[in-house]
């Protein structure tokens, strides 16, 4: 489990990348790179990390569900996966 901080931190950054995101945009359509290097650098989006939404695990996470996949194999043992079971052969 990550740690309260980084879930935080990791708020803040996407709050900053939100607040950034317009303005960035219109400088890279200019080519205007000094004005990208004054913008704060947790600003680009390549910055933020995807966490579990459950645990905050930081790797091994599952775009489409946006979980790990430890808390997946636990839900879908569970049966709180619609159409998931674990396989067997």
């Amino acid at each position: 489990m990550a740690s309260k901080s980084k879930i935080e931190k990791q708020k803040r950054n996407a709050k900053l990348v939100e607040k950034y995101a317009d303005l960035r945009a219109e400088l890279v359509a200019k080519g205007d790179y000094e004005g990208l290097a004054k913008l704060p650098r947790s600003s680009s989006k390549t910055r933020l990390r995807r966490l579990c939404q459950l645990t905050g695990r930081p790797r091994g996470n599952y775009r489409k569900f946006q979980i790990s996949r430890i808390a997946l194999r636990d839900m879908a043992l569970d049966g709180l996966i619609p159409g998931m079971k674990k396989s067997s052969w």
